[in-house]
């Protein structure tokens, strides 16, 4: 089983398929995954298996190495697109996930101000208050909603707590559109069972559900890389590209990652 697990607290840049040239930022430990989900197409594999021995890193050691490394694309290149929060597990996890973002907003603005900040999350935090004004901040608010079906959830997102998705959309709902919807689709199976979510039993309620947060963009993607459940395939293009329809006649804008 082939796993990803990215150096902290800076790794890349690399090139997103979604985001451009992106410099990512890993505020979880560098030889481990911590996350509240434990997806089972996740690229960093499954929690039990990769469980960091390092600490966090703290908030001035994130800020000295980020300004150390746009301080060498500034000289070198190339320039960053967008400063992704992303990495071993969720983000906002971290303990100074909101003052890091402050710090990050002002390396910004002083060496590639048109760059964007990007936050990949599963969303399970957004109702801390910092976490959720924190996330106000950024260009692209980027929150995990693959789907509205509690069962789907446990069996395919598997988070480690609560989690009830008409909660999640919300709150989503609280953020006034600065909000875009990221949803992985994909078919095969998972202990035997279908974790195939790209039929109407499961696009149509989840579509409304996306109507109601009025999301900026929408980006529905599927795998790109070896995952830890051996069982998962790929959704088809066209199986992208009637929901991507779908999206698109409910009158919001949708980006699509083969």
């Amino acid at each position: 089983m082939a796993t990803v697990i990215y150096p902290s607290p800076i790794f890349g840049p690399v090139h997103s398929r979604r985001l451009g040239v992106s410099l990512g930022i890993n505020l979880l430990p560098g030889d481990g995954k911590f996350c509240t989900f434990d997806c089972v197409y996740c690229e960093c594999g499954f929690n039990k298996d990769f469980r960091p021995r390092s600490p966090l890193p703290s908030r001035e050691e994130v800020r000295k190495a980020l300004e150390e490394k746009l301080k060498e694309m500034k000289a070198c290149g190339p320039f960053p697109d967008v400063l992704t929060f992303a990495g071993n597990g969720e983000p906002t996890l971290h303990p100074h996930f909101a003052e890091i973002i402050d710090d990050t907003c002002a390396l910004r603005d002083r060496y590639f101000p048109e760059a964007k900040i990007s936050v990949l999350s599963n969303a399970t935090q957004i109702f801390r208050p910092q976490v959720f004004e924190a996330l106000k901040k950024v260009d692209n608010n980027i929150l995990k909603l693959d789907t509205v079906d509690g069962e789907y959830i446990r069996r395919v997102d598997r988070p480690a707590g609560m989690y009830d998705p008409d909660k999640i959309v919300e709150r989503m709902k609280d953020f006034g559109g600065k909000v875009i919807i990221q949803t992985m689709f994909m078919k095969g199976m998972s202990e035997g069972v279908s974790v195939d979510n790209t039929s109407d039993r499961y696009v149509m309620p989840w579509l409304e559900k996306v109507k109601e947060t009025s999301p900026s963009m929408v980006m529905i993607y599927t795998i790109d890389r070896e995952t830890p459940e051996q069982g998962l395939q790929k959704a088809s293009h066209e199986d992208l590209d009637r929901i991507a329809g779908l999206v698109r006649q409910a009158g919001l804008k949708v980006s699509v990652s083969y």
